[in-house]
């Protein structure tokens, strides 16, 4: 009786191959609505059309890059036998477009925020002119209107100005602090249940799908209750940006538009419109004057350095005939004060003795003769011959000074051709620079060079310390204050994620240094090792490296 009853529990426990199909039909249902939910409720939600605006008016000249954000913590291989391949698929695609669309606009919160944080800390006077000069013209005229009644009514007008100012700004800063709040607490929620049952989708993504997409939605509806709250205290979303360029700037736009005005008016007066020949003389005056500038300091002094290495190689043959003239010259004075040293001593001197040495003889004889030159001139003294001597020694030292001043300047004649073409070479680098300035523009940390480098190496920095923030509220026990700060280190680290992958991969660096940063992600990661993690990043990696140019 029992092994019947056994028997047939075993039979009603196992199910059957219908049972199986139509188990399986029903969870590929039962996926489909969650995913088809989930993403109608993000690109239908409200809060997220307002954030939305944030992305329009601040990348509308900006196409959107098909570039992916920080990955998700998701095992590569676990859904490659599933039965529900195609939906779980689909399921991780909505998540990652879950997740572009937070980072997205969480990036376009925190410029927003740092702008009013930027504000806010400005002084009294920097407060006031944002407030009279940075809103447009509308708000100057307001302002003003209300400055001037303040100061008639009471004397602390521009106190009343600067109050108001730190109250508008404070509220704006209050906004987008709760804004980012919000975001950074879900994205935080989501990558933690995520990466909690990454084992399980990888084991039974049957079971753990569904109770995923149920977690999900659940922190979804507390995003939105936290960004209503925001919506019905403190007014729209929208009107808590930062002004456009345009409008901040309109003062010195309309100062410009002015003198564009004046000089335009300017031009028609001396053009041929109104008869006047001023513009065409001017033109005709500056192309003579460029055409001679270019004569005198370009073409010039580089025809000067082709004619100067011709010269020099035919002169090359001059040089060594003015040298061995010298040379003549001193072998004829050599001979001169060996014959007179021999007939004044009476001794013969040898070949190799130095005209030094014959010198101090002859001016020897010269001293004693000039004792008596009467008697030496009369008589037939060696006073003539050494005063002849004399005059041959200064000849040939003028002779052999020329000869090397005139090699010193024939070695530097090309110096001197380049020098006269230094101005035209210093107009064309300058004009180079300005050109790689505006071609390589500020991409933020994405871009080249000393600059970005130093951003990326920031990035690092302001993770290595929200890491440190999230540990301290961990050890304390703040569970809200740990997951805003794990989103905020999550953003972060999207930052860093988007702005290295093209440098690393160029130089075969971004397999190492993506996992690097993934692992950075990982919640139960000790602080320990990711600090360890930090230190190697920017000691190893070529992107993240000090420059070496300071």
């Amino acid at each position: 009786m029992n092994s019947e009853t056994g028997g047939e529990r075993k039979d009603m426990d196992t199910p059957s191959p219908s049972q199986e199909n139509a188990q399986s039909s029903d969870l590929r249902t039962l996926t489909s609505l969650y995913s088809n939910y989930l993403w109608t409720r993000i690109s239908n939600s409200t809060f997220i059309t307002k954030i939305s605006s944030f992305s329009r008016q601040f990348g509308r000249a900006r196409s959107r890059r098909q570039k992916l954000c920080l990955p998700l913590p998701l095992p590569s291989k676990s859904l490659d036998t599933s039965l529900i391949l195609t939906e779980a698929s689909r399921i991780v695609d909505v998540l990652e477009d879950v997740f572009e669309h937070i980072f997205s606009n969480m990036h376009n919160v925190q410029k927003n925020l740092q702008y009013w944080q930027d504000k806010a800390e400005g002084s009294n006077v920097q407060k006031a002119y944002f407030m009279l000069f940075e809103r447009g013209p509308r708000a100057l005229i307001g302002e003003t209107v209300e400055f001037v009644r303040n100061f008639i009514a009471e004397d602390s007008s521009f106190q009343i100005l600067c109050h108001s100012a730190s109250g508008f700004i404070s509220e704006r800063v209050a906004v987008l602090d709760g804004l980012r709040r919000a975001l950074a607490t879900f994205l935080a929620q989501v990558y933690m249940v995520i990466d909690k049952q990454r084992e399980g989708m990888m084991t039974d993504p049957q079971k753990s799908l569904p109770s995923l997409l149920v977690t999900i939605n659940g922190f979804f509806l507390e995003l939105e209750l936290s960004i209503a709250q925001l919506h019905v205290s403190m007014s729209q979303v929208a009107r808590h940006q930062k002004p456009r360029k345009m409008t901040q700037y309109w003062v010195r736009y309309t100062c410009g538009a002015i003198g564009l005005s004046v000089c335009s008016l300017w031009v028609v007066r001396h053009s041929r419109l109104v008869g006047s020949p001023d513009i065409d003389n001017w033109i005709r005056e500056a192309k003579e004057s460029t055409t001679s500038f270019l004569t005198e300091h370009v073409e010039q002094p580089l025809l000067s350095i082709r004619d100067e290495l011709f010269e020099t190689f035919r002169k090359r043959h001059r040089g060594v005939m003015e040298a061995d003239e010298v040379q003549l010259t001193a072998n004829s004075l050599h001979r001169m004060l060996v014959a007179f040293c021999e007939q004044a001593n009476g001794q013969t001197f040898p070949e190799n003795a130095t005209d030094q040495e014959l010198l101090e003889l002859v001016m020897g004889r010269y001293e004693k003769e000039m004792m008596h030159p009467i008697k030496s001139v009369v008589v037939g003294g060696e006073l003539p011959r050494a005063m002849l001597i004399q005059v041959q020694k200064l000849k040939l030292d003028i002779e052999t000074a020329m000869l090397e001043l005139n090699q010193i300047l024939k070695a530097n004649e090309i110096n001197f051709a380049i020098l006269a073409a230094l101005p035209a070479f210093v107009i064309v680098f300058l004009l180079m620079m300005l050109a790689r300035s505006w071609i390589m523009q500020d991409k933020g940390a994405e871009g080249r060079g000393r600059i970005a480098r130093r951003q990326r190496r920031l990035l690092i920095v302001e993770i290595e310390k929200r890491i440190m923030r999230y540990q301290s509220c961990m050890d304390l026990g703040q569970a809200q204050e740990a997951q805003y700060s794990l989103g905020l280190v999550l953003y972060t680290l999207d930052r860093l994620y988007r702005a290295v992958e093209g440098h690393a991969k160029l130089t075969g660096e971004w397999s190492c240094l993506r996992q690097d940063i993934i692992d950075l992600a990982k919640p139960d990661l000790h602080t320990t090792y990711k600090l360890t993690i930090t230190s190697r990043m920017e000691r190893v990696y070529d992107c993240l490296i000090p420059s070496l140019k300071q």
